[in-house]
């Protein structure tokens, strides 16, 4: 025996539920963007509203200031995208992470000739803190790296690399790839680095290593000792502190600036 066809009727039936069915998706679908929106601009209105009433406190305290940029990422607002507009006018943050881009520019020039361009964020934060004085505005960590990030943007040479706990800053446009990342890491323990401490740690080849640390040399983020017993020591001076002892002053800051 034979199916019956399905008749023309029953297409046509079934065609006709199918449009129904996803013109009543695409109202809902509608609908529920609609409620998306509205709410998405009352959480914004509420969020102006949160700012201006505790724009004190955004400003001087680091810890609200981190939780209030924190609440803006969750709606996709960037109070630092820029320099114009009510985040800007109100709060004055533009102004203000572009401030401390410049400081942080000036003090990494400044230690450009004993760092090679790398220095741990903790370095950094405690001399831009020295510089900025003791009635300046508080600034954390967390506001470094989002003025850095800013910097990035800019095409200026600016990175973070993480290595164990905390974040190296690069200020040179280096080229560093993984290899070099992980050696900076593998660094952070005793401030250096020898060919040895790369092939027992990392399994690489003699060559391999020996590639890195050469590159990390010719780019100035490096010292080589070769007096050091048993065999050669890459220095990072970026993760050493005895450099550091000497504090940096206005004038050595001036100076190093082009």
């Amino acid at each position: 025996m034979h199916r019956r066809g399905v008749g023309a009727g029953a297409i046509a039936k079934k065609k006709l539920a199918e449009a129904k069915y996803k013109e009543r998706g695409t109202v809902l679908a509608e609908d529920q963007l609609a409620q998306m929106s509205k709410q998405l601009d009352m959480f914004k209105t509420n969020l102006e509203e949160f700012a201006s009433k505790h724009k004190q406190e955004i400003r001087k305290n680091p810890e609200f200031r981190v939780q209030f940029q924190d609440m803006c990422a969750t709606i996709g607002v960037d109070p630092l995208a820029s320099g114009k507009g009510f985040w800007s006018e109100m709060l004055g943050v533009g102004d203000f992470y572009y401030e401390l881009g410049v400081q942080i520019v000036e003090v990494c020039l400044a230690l450009k000739h004993r760092n090679g361009g790398l220095i741990t964020l903790e370095e950094l934060h405690q001399q831009v803190l020295k510089g900025r004085g003791k009635f300046a505005q508080d600034v954390s960590q967390d506001d470094l790296i989002r003025a850095i990030k800013k910097l990035k943007v800019l095409g200026t040479g600016f990175g973070i690399i993480p290595v164990g706990g905390t974040y190296l800053i690069q200020s040179v446009p280096a080229e560093l790839n993984m290899d070099h990342t992980v050696v900076l890491q593998l660094a952070e323990k005793n401030g250096y680095v020898t060919v040895s401490d790369i092939k027992a740690s990392l399994k690489w080849e003699t060559e391999r290593a020996r590639q890195v640390l050469e590159h990390l040399l010719k780019e100035g983020l490096a010292w080589l000792d070769l007096q050091a017993p048993g065999e050669a020591h890459y220095w990072l001076p970026a993760l050493f502190t005895d450099l550091y002892s000497q504090e940096i002053t206005a004038e050595e800051a001036r100076e190093a600036l082009p």
